[in-house]
């Protein structure tokens, strides 16, 4: 299954991919450099297909349960201070995702969309201590009975360019589902409330949509 943000850029692909291996054919009468072209063009048409790949996810939805957003690695677990919407220490959970890893975005609490802001920035790479404020960033706050306000935010990183984001203001939303996709590397902060448990380590990987990153 792929994800619908990737179709036009999967379609396009697949043409050039086609197009290139007949011009090859016709054109290339070397054996060997016959091959090695159509391997290069079928691995990036690989490339492309297993970056939109979205699988299905079996979120157990649990209003005391903090899920992961994405896939990726967990880099960093602190106590920050959120200037933007909160205006005071939170705690900031952030997961790097690789070009390997699945790429949708999905909302780490069900509640109600508080807040939902675009801002243009950098594309500093996803893991620089700025890319939080300076990047290319969407900032989403949900928020229910049992937690309160948890914000996330989806940062473009060196190869992103485009963040899309499915939340708008005073959406009812269900853990888990699909909030977005950020195209070609990037990273996701999600901050949480003083006193909040963190059941997840540093340079630990993390499954979206799944994992329990945190509980009340």
């Amino acid at each position: 299954m792929f994800h619908k943000e990737g179709y036009k850029i999967i379609f396009i692909t697949m043409l050039l991919a086609v197009a290139g291996l007949l011009a090859i054919d016709t054109f290339i009468p070397i054996f060997w450099l016959n091959k090695l072209l159509s391997i290069g063009i079928l691995f990036l048409l690989i490339i492309v297909l297993q970056f939109f790949r979205n699988p299905k996810r079996n979120t157990k939805v649990n209003t005391n349960h903090v899920i992961a957003p994405v896939d990726g690695k967990v880099v960093v677990i602190e106590e920050v201070f959120e200037p933007e919407y909160f205006k005071e220490k939170r705690i900031q959970v952030s997961i790097f995702m690789s070009p390997l890893n699945v790429h949708v975005t999905r909302y780490p609490i069900s509640g109600k969309i508080k807040y939902s802001k675009y801002h243009p920035g950098k594309y500093l790479v996803a893991w620089h201590p700025k890319a939080s404020q300076e990047n290319e960033r969407t900032t989403i706050v949900v928020e229910n009975e049992t937690f309160g306000a948890i914000l996330y935010r989806q940062i473009a990183g060196a190869l992103a360019r485009r963040i899309v984001n499915y939340a708008k203001n005073d959406m009812e939303v269900i853990q888990g589902s699909d909030a977005g996709f950020i195209k070609f590397g990037s990273r996701v902060d999600v901050f949480l409330p003083l006193g909040t448990k963190i059941l997840v380590n540093l340079n630990q990987k993390v499954k979206g949509g799944e994992e329990i990153i945190a509980t009340i």
